[in-house]
């Protein structure tokens, strides 16, 4: 008798997220799933993006890491709150973590963020295939990866809703063919969707904050009825339980 333990894990994992998915929508909370490999720039981008927002919309996120918590004091440090989910051996995040870290200090920030921020663990395998209950899934590709990262791995490409290619400054010392890059993410990407950037030079952020508004248009109406005179949420809008 064979039994398919993947798929049985992948079943459980649905289950919680679908859950975490119905809480972020219940509060009108925008939350992104942030991908790539190790060094490709997510936690500069949100950085860049803790900058641009600056008094304008809340944010939250946690950070995956195998064994230090560095990109969360990153995060913290530009003003975001935010908490580390340590993995060990892992080389993902899935939707139980997540859970976990909404029980400690960082729930509050969570329920009241406009964007909460999942920096995943620095992997372009196992992260593709776990759903943390995201609005969307973001895949950051630094222009130091080469131009067939998208075809070596296209499960990550092919479920991202958004590339983000990092590091453009770099370009003119490389020897990378960008039309080669953009045409091969096309060929795994049902629909095509890049923005350059420059996280560390500010350069070239206006459509990712563009992209980031348009969610948070989408989810501002659930936001309304549950805000109150002081600025915070009633407490009788749906809570996180972690289930077993």
């Amino acid at each position: 008798m064979t039994v398919d333990v993947h798929t049985s894990l992948l079943a459980r994992n649905d289950h919680e997220a679908q859950h975490l998915r119905q809480h972020f929508g219940a509060r009108g909370v925008a939350t992104l799933n942030l991908m790539g490999s190790p060094g490709s720039g997510k936690t500069a981008l949100l950085e860049a993006t803790a900058r641009a927002f600056a008094g304008k919309h809340r944010l939250a996120a946690v950070s995956g890491d195998l064994a230090t918590d560095r990109d969360a004091h990153r995060l913290a440090l530009a003003g975001i709150p935010s908490a580390a989910i340590t993995t060990g051996s892992t080389c993902h995040l899935d939707a139980a973590m997540i859970h976990r870290a909404l029980h400690g200090p960082l729930a509050t920030a969570v329920d009241q963020a406009e964007f909460f921020f999942i920096e995943n663990v620095g992997n372009l395998v196992c992260p593709a295939i776990y759903d943390l209950g995201q609005a969307r899934n973001v895949v950051v590709l630094s222009v130091t990866e080469g131009v067939d990262k998208p075809l070596k791995y296209p499960v990550m490409f092919r479920n991202a809703d958004l590339v983000v290619l990092t590091k453009t400054d770099l370009l003119p010392y490389l020897e990378l063919d960008l039309g080669e890059l953009r045409d091969n993410l096309s060929r795994v990407m049902p629909t095509p969707r890049v923005i350059d950037v420059s996280a560390t030079r500010d350069m070239g952020l206006a459509p990712w904050l563009d992209y980031l508004e348009d969610l948070h248009r989408e989810y501002t109406p659930a936001r309304r009825p549950l805000a109150l005179k002081d600025g915070g949420l009633d407490p009788r809008a749906p809570h996180i339980r972690l289930t077993r």
